[in-house]
């Protein structure tokens, strides 16, 4: 398993702002090829089973931490630390699909049911019943198509968790939204070389 340098908790409140005309920006168009979701999925549910790996991430009690892993395939892969607590808000992957397993802990995903247009909005109601959730406990992941929408925390109140996530093709831009009730609201576009 190849290993990039460590990083910090991940970027959220420094992100560039929506876009003039507060609209969504369209992800490029997915390359043909490379894994499939269910490729990545046995990807990150391999390596969360290493647990030499796993062990070999610093943890901090405050924010998130990680380490960049060489994805197959050409993917984008990551080892995540995640305190008591924290959590990564609603966010889709810029039309990339994905994967991610629990590799000690458990963790929360929320996500929709429903595939948001990808452009040409700020403000969506959501309708009843597009609500789903789902606890992933250490061994347990999950796969997602390109629209996928979620967030995911960690809800213990003294355990760390580690998470292994893989992206196909590597993330060309991540949007972060708000949610009040059934509205969720665009905020910011993060790109890159602002998590990198």
């Amino acid at each position: 398993m190849s290993l990039l340098p460590v990083g910090t908790s991940l970027p959220v409140g420094t992100s560039a702002p929506v876009p003039d005309g507060g609209s969504v920006p369209a992800a490029p168009a997915a390359p043909v090829g490379g894994p499939t979701p269910a490729e990545l999925l046995d990807f990150v549910r391999g390596t969360a089973a290493d647990s030499a790996l796993i062990a070999s991430l610093p943890l901090d009690p405050e924010g998130r931490t990680w380490v960049r892993l060489a994805g197959p395939g050409g993917s984008e892969a990551w080892l995540i630390g995640w305190p008591p607590g924290t959590g990564t808000g609603w966010h889709d992957h810029g039309g990339s699909h994905g994967a991610f397993a629990t590799a000690s802990g458990a963790l929360k995903e929320d996500s929709l049911a429903a595939r948001l247009p990808t452009e040409g909005w700020k403000t969506l109601e959501l309708t009843e019943g597009v609500d789903r959730e789902r606890q992933l406990t250490a061994g347990e992941g999950r796969a997602f198509g390109r629209h996928h929408v979620h967030e995911v925390r960690n809800e213990s109140g003294a355990a760390h968790a580690v998470s292994v996530h893989a992206y196909y093709p590597p993330l060309p831009l991540m949007r972060r939204y708000s949610r009040t009730g059934q509205v969720l609201r665009l905020e910011q576009v993060e790109r890159p070389e602002e998590w990198q």
